[in-house]
């Protein structure tokens, strides 16, 4: 191992650990340590800077359909298992990974994946990425799907561990616009 590796290991195990969604909550613990901005973990990362997803010949309508079958699957900290329940990036590894559709794991690692799009230009099957719930930590921290524009109202689904505590759909509002980091575009819509 490189001494660069070396001294990048620790905090940027640590940032993972801290980066993967964050909770929400009456139990919810102040985080200490370092901040790691989305912009230095791509400069000390780079293979987390992947543009690409490889979704094949399945459509975006697919994707939405088949994770709309989720609502109600409890929240799970670090889970990917719908018996258990999900946390946000779980949720959207194991929907897209039920069409072998390969993804990041963590939330932090689709900052700079897919095609960025403005909010008023996004489509079902877009993921829509959001800082995570302490205001201070300007980097992505919880993801979901987008399930509808229409007439201005976003809509997206996704595993929270809010008051609704597991996945469903939510409208993008006030809550949700001051943690909005933005739209990306995975699947080719044309």
């Amino acid at each position: 191992m490189s001494n660069e590796c070396q001294k990048l290991s620790i905090p940027l195990i640590s940032f993972f650990l801290y980066a993967s969604c964050t909770s929400v909550g009456n139990n919810e613990q102040k985080q200490t340590g370092p901040v790691v901005t989305s912009k230095q973990l791509v400069e000390a990362y780079p293979q987390s800077s992947s543009a690409g997803i490889e979704t094949g010949n399945i459509s975006p309508g697919e994707l939405v359909n088949f994770a709309e079958t989720l609502i109600g699957t409890p929240y799970k900290y670090a889970s990917t298992d719908p018996g258990e329940g999900f946390d946000c990036s779980g949720f959207i590894t194991y929907v897209f990974n039920h069409f072998n559709i390969r993804v990041p794991r963590s939330s932090i690692d689709f900052t700079n994946v897919g095609k960025k799009i403005l909010l008023t230009g996004a489509k079902p099957g877009d993921l829509i990425l959001f800082t995570g719930t302490d205001s201070t930590i300007q980097t992505v921290g919880h993801i979901g799907i987008i399930v509808s524009n229409e007439d201005g109202l976003v809509k997206f689904i996704h595993s929270t561990s809010g008051r609704a505590y597991g996945v469903v759909i939510t409208p993008l509002e006030e809550y949700y616009t001051g943690r909005f980091v933005k739209v990306i575009r995975v699947f080719d819509q044309g």
